[in-house]
């Protein structure tokens, strides 16, 4: 334990520096709120840094076990930290309004329960991006590359992040992977800035929305969301931001390393992806013309294009109120944020390649009726899938929905009714900004009473540590030596 405590004062030492870049932009735009970050900075190295000298004569090679209580306690650390700018800088905002904002942007759910957005000082409304540009490839991978004196094996932290699938191994160590990792997403965030910048964004507002559409999360600096802008060119960028980071950043490395788009016509998930989203948006724009939501067929084309793409891909940036529309399309959408993003993607939900797997077993398990004597491996993209694998899948397709069912059961104790309940724990599970009810298709939630807030705030940790992480904490066979 003391250990992995040394760990964590490490890391919130480290993210004391991500406060730098508010600092010099509060100081650039002269919003007057430079001091307040410096504060925050100071605090939190303070605090990382006492914790880690004073359990530095406990340090060693971490074992794999502890690799899901660093994960988990990481997580809960830095968003507490991070709310030091918010509570500092908005008069009578709660603690819990605060860590559900800053749980929101780390996990890149993008749900806020700020209202005025768009009257936000600049450098706040950039700290809220840079949470989840942060988070897009999660906070313990991002120490694996900047915290060279973590002094232990990083395979326990990746492992820990994703269990149950597939590994992508692209470098011998998983310190250079993650190096190439984030290179490969800020020069996808880089190429994001410059094409908003054309389309038409203040450099501000193509910063800001560039790491809401890579890390995959909802926030904006406007209220209105997307529709501040009415561009179908910026939507058309994002759109294209949104697809390629629901897509394995592993993939994207080989791609640019190799300088050919070979490796994504091996990846069974991005044909699947593809054809989902595809046969989606179609459907939704012809039922949106169907019912004459919009004047014309490309209008509605526009909008399912844009809000299906974003909402399938868990980012939550919108355009349109679909809460309006025909209830078939919004239901569909919150269905979408569970499959649709793939392994190793800055998204949330179940993953393509668990739906995928579920699907291929359920097949085998129909052929083994028929032919209870036939040799049916489960195999996607021409690879035989091992038996332990599928095991875990199944285990963790069980425990999300168990997940899902308590969520629901405790917010519908708060009093919600049962259709925002459900939209608002399967959306927040899925680390997306869907919501029906008193949450909105704008995904503010500043009317949730403080129980609900906290209800969907676990919501959003559970998925973006993908359950296993949280619930093997609470069998008493992982405290025992």
């Amino acid at each position: 334990m003391l250990a992995v405590a040394h760990v964590l004062g490490l890391l919130l030492a480290s993210f004391a520096a991500s406060y730098l870049l508010p600092l010099l932009g509060s100081l650039w735009l002269g919003d007057g709120l430079a001091l307040h970050f410096l504060m925050a900075g100071l605090i939190t190295a303070g605090c990382g840094g006492v914790l880690a000298l004073a359990t530095y004569r406990f340090r060693r090679e971490l074992k794999p076990r502890d690799g899901f209580l660093l994960v988990t306690l990481g997580w809960l650390l830095v968003p507490a930290a991070a709310t030091l700018p918010l509570l500092m800088c908005i008069p009578g905002l709660s603690f819990t309004a605060a860590f559900f904002e800053a749980m929101s942007g780390l996990t890149t759910t993008g749900s806020t329960v700020l209202n005025g957005l768009d009257a936000l000082p600049p450098s706040l409304n950039f700290w809220r991006h840079l949470l989840e540009w942060i988070g897009g490839l999660g906070i313990i991978v991002m120490a694996l590359a900047v915290l060279p004196l973590l002094g232990v094996g990083g395979m326990q932290l990746y492992k820990g992040q994703a269990p149950g699938v597939k590994e992508e191994r692209l470098t011998p160590r998983i310190r250079e992977t993650a190096k190439n990792l984030w290179i490969v997403y800020a020069l996808i965030t880089v190429a994001g800035i410059v094409a908003l910048r054309l389309c038409g964004m203040s450099w501000f507002d193509a910063v800001c929305h560039a790491f809401s559409a890579v890390g995959l999360g909802g926030f904006s600096t406007h209220d209105r969301s997307i529709a501040y802008f009415d561009s179908a060119a910026i939507e058309f960028v994002l759109v294209v931001l949104m697809l390629i980071a629901s897509l394995n950043f592993a993939r994207h490395f080989v791609a640019l390393r190799q300088l050919s788009l070979e490796t994504y016509k091996k990846d069974p998930e991005v044909k699947a992806i593809f054809v989902t989203l595809s046969l989606s948006v179609i459907g939704i724009a012809a039922l949106l013309s169907w019912h004459a939501v919009y004047p014309d067929f490309l209008q509605s084309l526009r909008a399912a294009t844009f809000n299906v793409v974003s909402q399938a891909t868990t980012s939550g940036l919108t355009t349109q109120d679909y809460q309006s529309w025909p209830v078939f399309a919004p239901y569909w959408m919150l269905f979408l944020t569970c499959i649709v993003c793939s392994t190793g993607s800055t998204g949330g939900g179940i993953k393509m390649f668990r739906a995928l797997l579920l699907a291929r077993q359920t097949g085998r398990e129909l052929k083994l009726l028929i032919h209870p004597a036939a040799m049916a491996p489960v195999r996607i993209g021409g690879r035989a899938i091992p038996d332990a694998v599928g095991n875990a899948v199944l285990a963790f397709i069980f425990l999300y929905f168990v997940s899902v069912a308590l969520l629901t059961f405790a917010m519908l104790l708060t009093g919600l009714d049962f259709d925002s309940s459900v939209a608002a724990v399967v959306a927040s599970i899925n680390n997306t900004a869907h919501g029906f009810g008193a949450p909105g298709a704008v995904h503010n939630l500043h009317s949730l009473s403080a129980l609900q807030t906290w209800i969907l705030t676990a919501a959003m940790l559970l998925g973006r540590l993908e359950i296993f992480s949280i619930v093997v904490l609470a069998r008493p066979a992982y405290w025992r030596k």
